[in-house]
């Protein structure tokens, strides 16, 4: 358990970039694995970007050379570079956290859910 907070959505043109930020509020910092979904509107929750304590990654095809997920270990910070926004990336985006060390890929097809969310943040991307 702990609190996320995720900061820096907004609406951007397509082709644009953002950076989205995710800190621990205040609860359990172990955390070993981290990562990024979303919900577009009428869909479901999808991964789109996952990170363990090793240093490994993955991420969900649609984003895949698109988007970077990043960690600063000393600011307890979870990061998501968006380039080249296309309006199907409008959602909801939300980082997730978990404890336990998966590999990344298992985030991402849906095999774990992390324990730890955050409250999310609306990401808008006009044509």
């Amino acid at each position: 358990q702990g609190n996320l907070v995720e900061s820096g959505g907004g609406s951007v043109q397509a082709g644009g970039s953002l950076r989205l930020s995710c800190e621990l509020s205040g609860a359990n910092r172990n955390f070993n694995t981290w990562a990024w979904y979303r919900r577009p509107p009428g869909k479901e929750r999808e991964g789109v970007a996952a990170l363990n304590r090793d240093g490994a990654t993955d991420y969900a095809a649609s984003v895949l050379g698109r988007f970077t997920i990043s960690r600063d270990v000393d600011k307890n910070t979870l990061y998501l570079e968006m380039n080249n926004l296309k309006p199907e990336d409008t959602a909801m985006y939300y980082c997730a956290a978990d404890f336990r060390r998966w590999g990344p890929r298992a985030v991402i097809d849906g095999r774990v859910r992390p324990n730890d969310w955050g409250q999310g943040t609306q990401v808008t991307v006009s044509s």
